[in-house]
């Protein structure tokens, strides 16, 4: 009960100097806000990509041609890359890679690509990708209307297409599925429309659904060229041989393919897509920091303010001490009063931030497109920073207030 007292005293204090209070809990909801809040957005981020790299999982494993980078002589860094990988080898590489699973094979045609349907048409901001057979069940993409290429297509070359739903919207409004069967014009070519995949959102900087996939061997006639480089990506099945045994196999195939000699290195580079995840997650650790710096400086800013103004309140409510002290209340009673009370703006002020840090989560996660998870560790652990803080502010000041003589406090005007 003595607890509950010390509470209602506090917000009646609080209320009692609203303006003053107000600024030192906007000072404090702002820390909260700059360290629950980033590390939020973080842990949104990287949940997001983690949706992302889910469809590729970690049972799954890219072939890129290798680059390297070094400094010139003036100082200047330099990226080197090995030859890319030509149509013939990554077809060869897809052919006598025996191990259970999918391989597909495409390449990046364009990005800037125009797509139109009788008055319609799309922004230069499309991407164009040639791909095979397998590529959608490699990245986890589904045709929600119409079909994927059949084998017939991929074989022969075929001009049909599979399209992004921001692409269908724009090329005949908001009834998408009607898109499937029209013939419709990419960068001056006729392509009839066979399939509309499902809403993707953006990830990475990329735009998931602004995306149009032709054939494979389509995109190397009209795109292709003797530089172009094509991706290989595998994806083992779950009841096959591990991940290092099926990569040690690829780089032993790849390498006959390649035609290196033993004493040769290796001129690609196997990349795993948890991997890269875990470099995303690496470079986060710096704003993890800037975000615990920032809030960091901010609270000790606040928590100076909130103790000045705890020692003004000591000065402002000498005589309420004195006739506490004289009604029967011990030092004890009246540490416990200020205390309570710093820590009781502390955590007004920590709950306005973490609102604030919510609704910001809220924003971007529908902005993403992803799904918002309650960043709970970082809710408790900003609402524990709060109390410390107001136990650290406050304690000075209540220890003031506990040693003030009741006879001198009494006569304080």
């Amino acid at each position: 009960m003595q607890v509950l007292e010390n509470i209602r005293v506090a917000l009646r204090s609080i209320k009692s100097n609203m303006l003053r209070t107000i600024l030192t809990l906007l000072i404090i909801a702002l820390g909260i806000f700059a360290l629950v809040g980033i590390l939020a957005i973080i842990d949104i981020m990287i949940n997001s990509m983690n949706e992302s790299f889910s469809g590729m999982g970690a049972n799954t494993f890219a072939i890129e041609r290798k680059s390297t980078s070094f400094k010139s002589g003036g100082g200047r860094r330099v990226w080197k890359v090995s030859d890319p990988i030509s149509y013939r080898q990554a077809t060869e590489f897809k052919e006598k890679f025996e191990v259970a699973g999918r391989t597909a094979l495409y390449f990046y045609c364009k990005g800037r690509g125009i797509a139109k349907y009788k008055d319609k048409k799309t922004n230069p901001n499309i991407d164009i990708y040639g791909v095979d057979a397998d590529y959608f069940q490699v990245k986890d993409l589904e045709v929600i209307k119409g079909r994927s290429f059949s084998q017939n297509e991929i074989s022969y070359g075929r001009n049909t297409c599979v399209i992004g739903q921001d692409v269908a919207k724009r090329l005949v409004g908001s009834q998408l599925e009607t898109v499937v069967g029209k013939e419709i014009t990419v960068d001056n070519r006729k392509f009839v429309v066979i399939g509309l995949l499902e809403k993707k959102g953006s990830s990475m900087n990329q735009e998931a659904d602004k995306v149009i996939y032709i054939p494979l061997l389509t995109s190397k006639v009209i795109y292709g060229s003797q530089r172009t480089n094509y991706n290989i990506d595998v994806q083992l099945s779950t009841t096959g041989i591990g991940m290092d045994e099926a990569i040690s196999n690829a780089i032993g195939l790849f390498r006959n393919i390649r035609g290196l000699r033993t004493v040769e290195e290796n001129d690609f580079e196997i990349e795993k897509s948890d991997a890269v995840l875990g470099m995303i997650k690496e470079s986060t650790m710096s704003l993890q920091f800037a975000a615990i710096f920032i809030g960091g400086i901010t609270l000790i800013g606040a928590a100076i303010g909130l103790m000045n103004i705890m020692l003004v309140s000591v000065t402002e409510r000498t005589r309420e001490i004195g006739v506490r002290k004289a009604l029967g209340a011990t030092r004890r009673n009246i540490r416990l009063q200020f205390l309570t009370e710093a820590i009781v703006i502390c955590q007004i002020g920590g709950l306005v931030g973490i609102l604030f840090s919510v609704l910001l989560g809220l924003g971007l996660t529908r902005l993403m497109g992803g799904v918002f998870v309650m960043p709970w560790k970082w809710v408790i652990i900003g609402m524990t920073i709060c109390t410390v803080v107001g136990l650290i502010s406050g304690l000075y000041p209540a220890l003031k207030a506990s040693k003030l003589d009741p006879i001198e406090s009494l006569r304080f005007e």
